[in-house]
């Protein structure tokens, strides 16, 4: 069974350089693919720009936790 669902707030498990992005960086599931086999996921900065949409294998993210902590980093230009 797949534990995130669409609008979930996920967490990259990896860097995506390509688009700016780091391990960690929060989104939200925006889409479910194939059951839980890959997601669309929106990122969006906090003045409510969308950072990168994108497809994510379920490898690529993962649910955020109780303990996870907010972090915020500037974006570097991808």
């Amino acid at each position: 069974m797949n534990s995130i669902q669409e609008m979930d707030a996920i967490a990259l498990t990896g860097d995506l350089p390509a688009h700016g992005l780091k391990r960690g960086d929060v989104g939200t599931a925006v889409l479910v693919h194939a059951n839980g086999q890959a997601f669309e996921v929106e990122f969006v900065s906090y003045d409510g720009h969308t950072v990168a949409l994108l497809t994510l294998e379920q490898a690529q993210v993962r649910p955020l936790r109780a303990n996870d902590v907010p972090h915020a980093r500037e974006l570097a230009s991808a």
